[in-house]
């Protein structure tokens, strides 16, 4: 499993969030206090008015780039749910 360190950048592995990518600041307690650096695909095509499929989501898209967000250090790992490791 990669070291995760303050600084380094993840991927979403979770299909439902294809393109999502975060940046680690600090590691607090069993949880990397993370930035998001990209939304979604689907979110930011939503965001973009680009998006072609069916608008299977109710509301408003909202731009989460530059929200803070906890992630267990569990989570860190190249399975389905979890993350993967893009500049370290």
């Amino acid at each position: 499993m990669p070291d995760v360190k303050p600084g380094s950048i993840w991927a979403d592995n979770d299909p439902r969030s294809a393109g999502r990518t975060l940046r680690v600041e600090r590691i607090e307690g069993g949880k990397a206090v993370c930035t998001v650096l990209t939304n979604d695909t689907t979110t930011q095509a939503r965001l973009d008015g680009t998006y072609q499929g069916a608008w299977a989501y109710a509301g408003v898209p909202q731009d989460r780039r530059g929200t803070a967000t906890r992630i267990s250090l569990a989570r860190f790992k190249p399975t389905s749910t979890g993350y993967r490791l893009v500049e370290g």
